[in-house]
Parts: C-alpha cells; structure tokens; sequence
C-alpha cells in the first residue's frame, strides 16, 4: 500500500536520554524481534480489525507505538508497566511517533484487567525471560527488566493464567520467549485454557536462541 514504507521503520526513541536507560529497558534484540513479528503478521492484523490492543510490561513502548502505527486510530492501544519511569518513556515514545497510547502503572495487567475482560483483541508480552536466582526478579532494580528467575518465567507464569480472561474471542496473544524458558510447558499450560501455539519467528541474538510465539484460541 502507499506510504505503508514509513510504518515499518523502527519508532524513534530520540527522546531519551542516556539517563533515562538507568531505569528503563533500552529496545534491543527482542524489542526488534517483536516488531518484526508484528509486520509479518500485518495482514492478519488489519484482517482483524482490532479496536483494544495491549502490551503488558511496556518499558521505552517501542512495541506499542510500532503497532498503533500499523494498526491506525481506530484502534485503542494501552500498555502497563510498574516502573513509572517506563510508563513516562512510553508515553513520551507514542507522543515523539503521534500515535496515541495510554500507559497505565501497575504490575501486569492488575489496575485494567477487570474493565478489559473479554476486550483485548491483541496482547503482547516480552518479558523478563532470562534465568536468574530469583531475588533479582523483584529487585526493584534495572535487572528487573530481564531477570526471570526460575526457567525465566517467574512473571510470564503470572500473566499465563489470566490471558483467557483478557483476549476477545477472536483476540491472540503474542509472547517474546527464550529457549531455556521450556517453551513446550507454556504451550501445555496454554492449551488448557483452550489456545494453540504456533511460532510467528526465531531468531539467535549472541548466545539467545529468542522466538516469538503466538497463542489464539482453538477454533
């Protein structure tokens, strides 16, 4: 399509400074990965025609920003983070991009979960997925934002029961994991709630072998 060239570039984080990467998440390969997986999945997307979209764990919102870009105003993009710098970086990002989206402070999805039930039409997730002890997981701290604690999936274990209540019918659910996350456990915990899995992409970042997976219910 016509001038559909300029969405697919990476949002500008031109914003920032080298201090706000203290406390916030600075995009980087799964950051990329994501967006890439996004624009492979344009079709299926516009195709949708969603009206609610969500990231849950925003950090600098590159990822939302990328997708109300795709997407267009007619679709209402929030995203949640607990870190208040990160909502403010994610706000600054959609603005510094002009698109609109609406950080909410809160762990996960807790403060919007209620109001969203059944309403999320696409949900993304890149979480803290590195293995790390888990005293890093709730340290407050930058490593926060990688550190996953047992098998990397400490908080990803938190947001995967509550991932039917959010989506619509039709909604899916996008999730940034790594190898050593044991994927095949999260596609089973999953299935019982009545979604298939399928890879959207794979790619070796250094060492991590990163993958976006994607989750929509069983038709």
């Amino acid at each position: 399509m016509a001038g559909d060239k300029s969405l697919f570039s990476t949002p500008t984080v031109r914003h920032a400074t080298s201090r706000d990467y203290d406390d916030v998440y600075e995009p980087a390969e799964d950051s990329f990965l994501m967006l890439d997986a996004l624009e492979q999945e344009l079709d299926v997307l516009r195709s949708m025609k969603p009206t609610v979209c969500v990231e849950v764990g925003c950090g600098s919102g590159v990822c939302i920003t990328f997708l109300a870009r795709l997407l267009g105003p007619q679709a209402f993009c929030l995203c949640t983070d607990i870190n208040p710098k990160a909502a403010d970086f994610a706000r600054r990002t959609g603005r510094e991009n002009n698109v609109l989206i609406h950080p909410v402070l809160c762990d996960l999805c807790g403060a919007v979960e209620y109001r969203l039930q059944g309403q999320v039409d696409v949900l993304l997730f890149n979480p803290p997925y590195v293995v790390t002890p888990s005293s890093e997981v709730s340290s407050g701290g930058i490593e926060a934002s990688w550190a996953g604690g047992v098998k990397g999936r400490e908080v990803t274990d938190r947001l995967l029961p509550r991932v039917g209540r959010l989506l619509s019918p039709r909604g899916v659910f996008y999730l940034i994991v790594l190898r050593e996350n044991v994927v095949e456990e999260i596609e089973t915990a999953m299935k019982h709630q009545g979604f298939t899995m399928t890879t959207v992409i794979t790619r070796k970042a250094g060492r991590e072998h990163l993958s976006v997976v994607k989750f929509h219910r069983v038709r």
